[in-house]
């Protein structure tokens, strides 16, 4: 498929900048995949279509607070700087992206804080944008990572035009988010309130959690027409041994099991054994899927609305049916349902 057929006008009065009153109560579009079926329906209603021993697959990966603002040496020039990735603990070496790049080279000290909480230098450039630096720091891991705590903000998106809230730190992380490491939620996760998953707890429902540390790449804009030649940035992905057994469980049982959000199921795609279940997995994955493609392990999956030309709406496309999604995202505007990681969601079953 081509990049141009994954075009929609979108109204920018439809992208949510804030999240709604409550998590569970965002609206809900439930796509038949098979008959492009579509019902309109709250969020929490999503318990009506699961039972006993269905199972649901959840990213737990954390969003850690990666947007820093600091100061230049010498010209005092402020500067953020957007941690993705660490790269080796002990000499605190991180991959990171710079704005304004130009101004920041190889050498050039960065300081954070109004007492320089945290200095770091710049040791090598790596894109355009990106560096990588190493912060100089003597402390404890604990001391380094408290100080990034207090430093850090909430990295919401770009779109949403306004500083990150104390509310954006609760609402801009799912409420199973364990182990951090993520510059961008799991949106989809982040429709799941405590008492939704109680009451789907008591249907029977099963959880199975895998870890996916999503990186800006998931965002990176696809900018060639052959979809065949895009390359996806790579990600890390852990799936405990417990947590695959939980899965293939359902899967015997031929249960309903719904991947949580495109990024849980990159992670289960990228870890299918030859018998076509789902194998344990401590690895990174650059897994690209768009249309035509054959899933081997969720036969339904919860999703909010994406960007036009995105990696996210050619895997929905994917599952869903091209034709189908590219009508329910029509009707989705018709309906001012809300788009992007504040937005609403959509049920694909």
């Amino acid at each position: 498929m081509k990049l141009s057929q994954f075009k929609f006008n979108l109204p920018e009065s439809l992208i949510a900048h804030s999240p709604a009153a409550t998590r569970d109560e965002s609206r809900l579009m439930v796509l038949h995949k098979d008959s492009g079926k579509i019902e309109h329906k709250v969020f929490k209603d999503v318990l009506d279509y699961f039972d006993d021993k269905d199972v649901m697959i959840l990213n737990n990966t954390k969003v850690f607070p990666a947007r820093m603002y600091g100061n230049k040496e010498k010209t005092g020039a402020t500067i953020e700087v957007f941690l993705l990735r660490e790269l080796n603990k002990e000499l605190r070496l991180w991959d990171v992206l710079v704005d304004p790049a130009r101004k920041i080279r190889v050498g050039n000290k960065l300081y954070f804080g109004d007492d320089d909480l945290l200095i770091a230098e710049v040791v090598d450039n790596t894109t355009s944008r990106g560096r990588t630096i190493r912060f100089l720091f003597d402390g404890t891991e604990e001391e380094f990572r408290r100080n990034v705590e207090i430093l850090g903000e909430t990295p919401l998106p770009k779109y949403i035009k306004r500083k990150a809230t104390a509310e954006d730190k609760e609402r801009y992380q799912t409420i199973f988010a364990k182990h951090e490491g993520a510059v961008a939620a799991p949106t989809a996760g982040l429709h799941f309130s405590r008492e939704l998953m109680k009451r789907l707890e008591l249907k029977g429902v099963e959880f199975a959690e895998v870890t996916l540390h999503v990186g800006l790449g998931t965002f990176r804009p696809v900018e060639v027409e052959d979809l065949t030649k895009h390359k996806m940035d790579s990600e890390q992905i852990i799936i405990e041994q417990k947590q695959a057994d939980i899965v293939n469980r359902g899967i015997e049982r031929k249960k309903r099991i719904c991947a949580v959000g495109t990024t849980s199921m990159r992670a289960i795609e990228s870890a299918v054994s030859a018998s076509k279940t789902l194998k344990s997995v401590n690895d990174w994955t650059s897994k690209f899927i768009f249309p035509p493609y054959d899933f081997s392990i969720a036969n339904s999956m919860i999703t909010n609305f994406h960007t036009p030309e995105s990696t996210l709406l050619m895997m929905v496309s994917a599952f869903g049916g091209y034709e189908h999604i590219m009508n329910a995202y029509e009707v989705a505007i018709k309906e001012k349902y809300r788009f992007y990681s504040y937005g609403d969601a959509m049920l694909i079953i």
